[in-house]
């Protein structure tokens, strides 16, 4: 078995936590994604596939996005059905004494976005509310498009 870089056990352990998304993991200036997450996002995105470790027998799939035009891709991937984990560094790279922590800050997906940056202006981006009301058996109902406030 090959040797597992402590920033990728960090990867591994974060990536058990989410494996229903897309993780966005963020290195410097960059989002990574590795393994399959590599492979799905490169062909939705259109993105180059490289490897990590590329002299070793088994080198790791991944792909990168600068973190300036993050949220260009992060809409891609969400309106294609994904879910998408960003974790950003949650310290200062020049404070950390090895390791750099990171935490996902925000999990993106398909039935519910929020962001700006990902809905889609085109068209209305309604969340229902319903509540029953049990000595009735009523329900009130309420609809609000999130992207106006209507």
């Amino acid at each position: 078995m090959p040797e597992i870089t402590p920033m990728m056990k960090q990867y591994l352990s974060i990536k058990e936590q989410y494996q229903d998304a897309i993780l966005m993991y963020r290195m410097g200036d960059f989002y990574e994604m590795f393994y399959d997450d590599a492979l799905d996002a490169s062909k939705i995105l259109g993105i180059t596939l490289t490897t990590r470790d590329k002299g070793k027998k088994d080198p790791v799939p991944m792909c990168g996005v600068p973190v300036k035009s993050a949220s260009g891709y992060v809409s891609r991937l969400v309106h294609s059905g994904k879910k998408v984990a960003i974790c950003e560094q949650t310290e200062s790279a020049l404070n950390s004494k090895g390791l750099v922590q990171r935490d996902v800050v925000q999990v993106i997906t398909p039935g519910l976005v929020l962001d700006d940056q990902v809905l889609d202006n085109e068209r209305p981006n309604y969340v229902m509310a319903l509540c029953p009301d049990k000595k009735t058996g009523r329900y009130g109902i309420a609809f609000l498009d999130i992207s106006t406030g209507d």
